[in-house]
């Protein structure tokens, strides 16, 4: 049975990352917080539903939610800020480029467990690491026709903040992936209370889930107060007035927003079969969860978003990916 959650939560993952894409247009200002505020409300009701279920077979695990929100929030916060710069890079970023460099954090991790936690690295681990970085370098050396259109398109100071989006992802979430060693490496030694090994993993799951809901709320205020529309937005018309802007109908707007719920609601599904897919998986499964969104996302974004890219950019995706599965074997 894991292994049917492993291949749901893969395929999952990799759907969501196409409904990112098709869901956060560069036209639309604040698409990247809309998509959070949807994905936020998907995972706020998940995990009432787990909490619920957990709280039937223990009620203590209900007593110890709101100590344990304060207590995981800043891991929460590294995933959250790191999936909303994804949300924002990918308004004007390929997904075929920035996925892969978004799930490079793996190469990130062993090197802080290396520098905090005086772990060694193993061989192949550095192998990784090694030609995570040469892939990386690769990407942004080829991709200069990409960078020159988004220049002229976006100008450079954007262009260029569009670019590190990816980059920042990788490193918010590898940051986070690191401070989740003192809450989930076993429960005798975590820092959330009233956890034991059967829970502690829906414990932090539901603690993440609910601080992503709390945020969700707090940019539906922020947008309130900016007074923009939630679920519509203006579209410029051709004419020579920068100015001039289309209103869609109410039913239009509603529909331009289907792709981030979408991709909201494939993105709760992965994460909802992460846990299992993990628990017997092994190193096997890491390699299959690492790679295998990578690879789903590659084929959808040519398939369905028509993305296509030089050789050497195909090359240089493989080279990251090569990093990956070898990481994803520590």
């Amino acid at each position: 049975m894991q292994w049917l959650f492993l291949l749901v939560s893969t395929l999952a993952w990799g759907i969501a990352e196409i409904f990112y894409k098709k869901g956060n247009l560069d036209k639309e200002k604040y698409s990247h917080l809309k998509t959070t505020v949807f994905v936020g409300i998907f995972f706020g009701i998940y995990a009432l539903v787990i909490t619920i279920i957990q709280s039937v077979q223990d009620i203590e695990f209900l007593k110890h939610i709101p100590i344990n929100i304060l207590i995981y929030m800043p891991v929460a916060l590294c995933y959250i800020v790191s999936m909303t710069c994804s949300y924002f890079g990918v308004r004007f970023i390929q997904e075929s480029i920035s996925d892969p460099i978004e799930n490079s954090s793996g190469a990130i991790v062993p090197i802080l467990c290396a520098i905090f936690l005086h772990e060694t690295v193993p061989a192949i681990g550095i192998a990784g690491i090694c030609v995570v970085v040469v892939g990386l370098v690769c990407i942004s050396f080829f991709d200069k026709n990409g960078k020159n259109d988004r220049k002229i398109k976006l100008g450079k100071k954007l262009a260029v903040l569009a670019f590190a989006m990816p980059f920042c992802y990788a490193m918010l979430d590898a940051v986070g992936t690191f401070l989740d060693i003192f809450y989930t490496e076993e429960a005798s030694s975590s820092l959330l209370r009233g956890v034991t090994d059967d829970n502690l993993e829906h414990m932090a799951n539901c603690c993440y889930e609910f601080i992503f809901f709390l945020i969700a709320m707090g940019i539906l205020v922020f947008l309130k107060i900016k007074k923009v529309s939630f679920f519509g937005f203006g579209v410029k018309s051709n004419s020579n007035d920068s100015n001039d802007v289309i209103m869609l109908s109410n039913k239009q707007q509603i529909l331009q927003q289907k792709d981030k719920v979408l991709a909201a609601l494939f993105e709760t599904i992965g994460q909802a079969t992460y846990l299992f897919a993990l628990s017997e998986g092994g190193g096997i499964a890491a390699v299959i969860m690492g790679a295998g969104t990578v690879i789903t996302s590659l084929i959808l974004s040519r398939v369905f978003l028509k993305e296509k890219l030089s050789m050497m950019q195909y090359v240089c995706v493989a080279i990251v990916l090569a990093g990956i599965i070898l990481l994803s074997f520590i």
